[in-house]
């Protein structure tokens, strides 16, 4: 009998050690998930390390009647999930803001969310310890971090390079034989698209835009300025690009896209400071229609996509209508690539002008950044919630019309805003310290995760009849799912009832200056 509570204590004395690991664990797997947060003066981020980052599982699917809502807000809440059931009736309160849901009536398909490999992206992230630089790039890329899908490659250097440089700085050959991949390729570019792909559940499709053709080939002989490409290099420039396509080939890296050239306008218009090159609506329909569209469609490469412009959208749609007036241009220019920066003056109608005209074609925003302008004094506002704001607003006007995927441009940055050769500092979704070995996730990293992380590729946007306190947009999955981001701008909570006439009614109680998506099958 002794032997026997004497073993019985010894079981008790196990059992409670065991219940008290699990407990542990537990605790250890709920912090795991949890956002380390971090108060700047401009507002909350979330702290990442080697041993600790936030993540959020994907949803699974749920039953008939069930919905899940995540909520980012000012008030520091970042994809906070909460869940709840339809209703066949709901009371009044909930009346006075209704949306609507007609998935019978559709839209675009959605190609992926994203951001730029840049050279500076790359040096950033390489400055953290291995653990480290696996959060971020899980973060951005993985299945339980905000699942971005596309990636920009600049062909070469850009601003965001610690130097201005090309693959043939120096005047070679009518072959390129001079032509050769830089340090900046096998250190800061390379490498991390290869564990962004491993991180990604499905393909990591690649869009790459060059900034500036080697100076030899241009008119005014520098990497900046007012120039433009020499004719007689117009079938050389084509070749180039085809050359990037070998080289990174040999490292098993193809690419979904090209862009016909970083920004034309800024070799037009001599304000800028940093690598361009400009061209003419007409120079860029000849070398489109008769150089760079028969080179890429008669090589190996010729499934490889051709996006024209990758500018303001200050020039559409007239920029596109003189290119497509040109039946050998038109038949090699598969989709239109627009940048963020001047949105503010132009209305976003000009993007349905564009699909209204040529309904064929896919409008990518390829590029956005914040803190660009001169009068942004402070370049990185550390947890700006105002800058998160900025990207909901633009992100759900752009899907509202027409487009198809939505790039960032840095992946990463420092605390300045760079390294950028011509100083030209910007903000960024993550920003990286490298003396602490930690980064940041700032409150634009949530908002862009609100779209990219549940709309998956393949998504359909669907009709949604929209409300004047909130703004939304909504998608049908591939998997069945019904995605609605919803908008809250205000500076008090907003009662909202959705309405889908097949499922039920949600009423929501949206927190003041909150971004939701609400997703339910």
């Amino acid at each position: 009998m002794r032997n026997f509570f004497f073993w019985f204590i010894r079981l008790e004395k196990a059992l409670l050690i065991f219940f008290l690991l699990c407990v542990s664990l537990a605790a250890s797997d709920l912090n795991a998930s949890q956002c380390y947060q971090k108060q700047f003066s401009y507002g909350i981020v979330c702290v990442c390390n080697s041993t600790h980052c936030d993540f959020t599982p994907q949803p699974k699917k749920l039953p008939n009647g069930k919905y899940i809502l995540y909520t980012s807000s000012n008030e520091g809440s970042r994809f906070t999930k909460s869940n709840g059931s339809f209703v066949p009736f709901i009371d009044s309160q909930w009346t006075s803001n209704e949306i609507n849901v007609d998935e019978n009536t559709s839209y675009q398909t959605i190609e992926g969310f994203g951001a730029a490999f840049t050279d500076s992206a790359g040096l950033n992230i390489k400055s953290l310890s291995n653990k480290t630089q696996e959060n971020l790039l899980r973060s951005y890329f993985g299945d339980d971090g905000i699942k971005y899908n596309i990636g920009r490659v600049p062909i070469g250097g850009s601003d965001f390079s610690t130097r201005a440089y090309t693959y043939a700085d120096e005047k070679g050959s009518s072959d390129l034989a001079n032509f050769s991949l830089q340090t900046e390729d096998l250190e800061f570019k390379i490498p991390f698209i290869r564990i962004a792909q491993s991180k990604t559940s499905e393909e990591l499709k690649l869009i790459a835009s060059s900034w500036s053709a080697p100076i030899w080939m241009k008119t005014n002989n520098a990497i900046s300025g007012i120039g433009f490409l020499k004719t007689k290099y117009m079938e050389l420039w084509a070749k180039y690009h085809l050359k990037f396509l070998d080289a990174y080939k040999n490292f098993n890296i193809t690419f979904w896209a090209l862009t016909t050239g970083n920004e034309p306008l800024n070799g037009i218009i001599p304000l800028n400071r940093f690598n361009s090159m400009g061209w003419t609506p007409q120079s860029h329909r000849d070398w489109i229609g008769q150089y760079m569209g028969p080179i890429l469609k008669s090589s190996e490469y010729n499934k490889t996509l051709l996006f024209a412009i990758d500018d303001q959208r200050i020039v559409l749609p007239w920029w596109m209508k003189m290119l497509m007036s040109d039946k050998e241009a038109a038949k090699y220019i598969d989709g239109v690539a627009v940048h963020w920066y001047l949105d503010f003056i132009v209305p976003v109608n000009v993007l349905s002008e564009v699909h209204d005209s040529f309904s064929n074609i896919l409008i990518l925003n390829t590029e956005a950044s914040q803190g660009d302008r001169p009068w942004d004094f402070v370049k990185v506002q550390l947890g700006s919630w105002n800058r998160a704001e900025k990207y909901a607003d633009n992100i759900i006007d752009d899907l509202n019309h027409w487009v198809q995927g939505w790039l960032e441009w840095n992946l990463a940055l420092d605390t300045t805003g760079g390294p950028n050769w011509a100083s030209n500092y910007v903000d960024a979704p993550i920003i990286v310290n490298k003396n602490k070995d930690e980064f940041y996730k700032q409150p634009m990293y949530y908002t862009i995760g609100h779209f990219s992380k549940f709309i998956t590729r393949g998504s359909v946007r669907i009709k949604l009849s929209l409300s004047s306190a909130i703004k939304s947009v909504g998608f049908k999955r591939p998997d069945g799912a019904i995605v609605i981001v919803l908008y809250n701008r205000r500076s008090k909570n907003i009662n909202v009832l959705i309405k889908d006439s097949k499922r039920g009614n949600i009423g929501l109680s949206l927190q003041k200056q909150s971004i939701n998506t609400l997703i339910y099958w």
